[in-house]
């Protein structure tokens, strides 16, 4: 057995390009849809040795450059999906889509192998591991905002636990997100130690007790006296622009809303759910197509029938900012991606603007170079959206306060919740019919870590699926499958305490990263003194 593994070690660094990238697509399988943990941690052991035996900074770099590339080009193949469903730009050009942007989200796993190797390649294996560690943490954490960020997904997903267990995820309230994909490197270089020692149950032991952690259910969380109901649709994406399909859509919206409407409740429609502008003040042009006889107002008493009085509605809607064109004419000049908050009397009572926008989806970064070029935004329309000012409380009364992240607003850790203001849940409508087989469960799953880390509920309605309530421990405490029209209803489930990431956000992220980068470097001195003295 240990022949075969020297064997395969020699090819290995033969090939390290190759092996970065055969190692880079078994670690994505540990994310849902897979999730196959297992196979990721031992990936990972292979990556941090690949870093950890090469000898130049140029091969730490490139290791990770590879690695980095094939692993985000297979995570993310949701996206080459997105293309399918706009029909200015060629389907083709989505699988092109997905390696080209990992080209650039790979150097962020490259630097953190290159700072690894030029910090403490001459240390033990813990020790670099501990360095690396520290590194992924701080490359991560850049990924999540420069050029706005992309944090999708984080390594540290793949420790999150079934739907009923947080797994090792549980430690996000004191760590976050990025400090937990630290400790995914850290078991990486546990299981590559383990295997250095030639006995089985060097790696068997430590495994046993982290299987049990990824499968001991969560403590049930209390309910709190709110009642919702949330509704899927199921809206494919072939009608959202379908105007035929409107008065259908809304329809079903309906039908799924009103029993109950007696009582007091949330209701929660999904982003892209009300084709109908609900803003007073356009251009009655803008009000032709709509399916409640051009009239905003009239749109609202609408909904206010439909939810009741007692009832307030978040809903997905578009709004436009309204200019003058150099005719002179009053147009829209641009869009904001919104939830409305809407009362059994029709009236608007709240509203939020994304924040995180997405580039190529949202608006055309460059526009005035890449238009010409035939390139376009994935959503419909030709006017680009606005970016709203970040995370707001919406305060409702008597049906709480919502905080609102629209769609994959909700994968940005440290950027979901308003901290002068804390809500009692997060409300996340997503439009997940972009996103194929893999997106909507990895949408899913990096709901459930900022449920944990900020100790909130998120409740998510989508169009298409999966929509689901999950509460402050993580646990999806009820869910609606892809392709069905459905909805929930019951009691939102209460928030925890505000937990440690909640009050210092990415400081605490930082610390971590110091930390590890610290024990990395200072520790094998100080136990060599020891040694030395006694």
């Amino acid at each position: 057995m240990m022949e075969r593994l020297a064997a395969a070690a020699a090819l290995v660094q033969r090939r390290p390009a190759v092996a970065s990238i055969v190692l880079g697509l078994i670690a994505a399988c540990a994310y849902p849809p897979l999730h196959l943990w297992p196979l990721g941690l031992a990936a990972l052991a292979g990556f941090v040795w690949l870093i950890y035996s090469t000898e130049s900074w140029r091969g730490a770099l490139w290791r990770g450059w590879w690695f980095g590339w094939a692993h985000l080009t297979l995570a993310n193949n949701w996206i080459a999906t997105a293309f399918t469903h706009q029909a200015k730009m060629p389907e083709a050009l989505g699988w092109a889509a997905v390696p080209l942007l990992c080209v650039y989200l790979a150097w962020y796993p490259a630097l953190a192998g290159l700072a690894a190797h030029l910090l403490a390649k001459k240390r033990p294996l813990w020790a670099f591991g501990l360095v690396l560690a520290g590194a992924w943490i701080v490359t991560e954490w850049m990924r999540g905002w420069v050029f706005t960020g992309y944090p999708w997904p984080p390594l540290g997903l793949m420790l999150l636990g079934g739907w009923g267990t947080p797994g090792l995820a549980r430690v996000l309230p004191w760590m976050g997100t990025y400090a937990l994909s630290g400790i995914a490197v850290l078991l990486g270089c546990g299981v590559l130690a383990a295997i250095n020692r030639r006995r089985a149950a060097d790696l068997i032991v430590p495994l046993v007790p982290l299987a049990a952690i990824m499968l001991v259910p969560a403590t049930p969380m209390a309910e709190s006296a709110l009642r919702y109901t949330l509704v899927q649709p199921y809206i494919p994406q072939s009608e959202i622009n379908d105007g035929s399909k409107f008065e259908e859509q809304f329809a079903r919206l309906s039908r799924l809303t009103a029993p109950g409407r007696e009582t007091s409740r949330i209701v929660l429609w999904p982003e892209s759910a009300v084709p109908d502008y609900l803003e007073d003040g356009y251009p009655e042009r803008y009000y032709l197509q709509m399916t409640a006889g051009g009239d905003p107002k009239l749109a609202r008493a609408r909904i206010g029938t439909v939810i009741g009085q007692q009832s307030t509605l978040l809903t997905g809607v578009v709004n436009l900012n309204i200019g003058i064109r150099p005719d002179g004419i009053p147009a829209a000049v641009s869009a904001r991606n919104s939830v409305m908050a809407i009362d059994g009397a029709g009236a608007v009572v709240g509203g939020y603007d994304k924040a995180h926008l997405v580039p190529y989806g949202e608006y055309l970064p460059l526009r005035p170079l890449l238009e010409p070029l035939g390139l376009s935004r994935l959503v419909a329309g030709s006017i680009d959206y606005l970016p709203g000012p970040g995370p707001r409380t919406l305060d409702l009364g008597v049906h709480g306060k919502a905080g609102v992240m629209i769609c994959y607003e909700i994968v940005f850790s440290g950027a979901v919740a308003d901290r002068a203001n804390r809500p009692d849940y997060i409300f996340n409508p997503s439009n997940d019919g972009w996103f194929g087989t893999w997106g909507p469960p990895q949408h899913l799953a990096q709901a459930r870590m900022r449920a944990i880390e900020e100790g909130l509920p998120v409740l998510r309605s989508t169009t298409t699926g999966i929509s689901a309530v999950i509460d402050s421990a993580g646990v999806v405490r009820g869910s609606i499958a892809s392709g069905k029209a459905d909805k929930l209803e019951g009691f939102v489930p209460e928030a925890k305490p505000p937990t440690l990431f909640s009050q210092w956000g990415h400081m605490l992220t930082l610390a971590w990263a110091a930390l590890f980068i610290a024990l990395g470097l200072g520790l094998p001195r100080v136990l060599a003194l020891i040694r030395a003295r006694g």
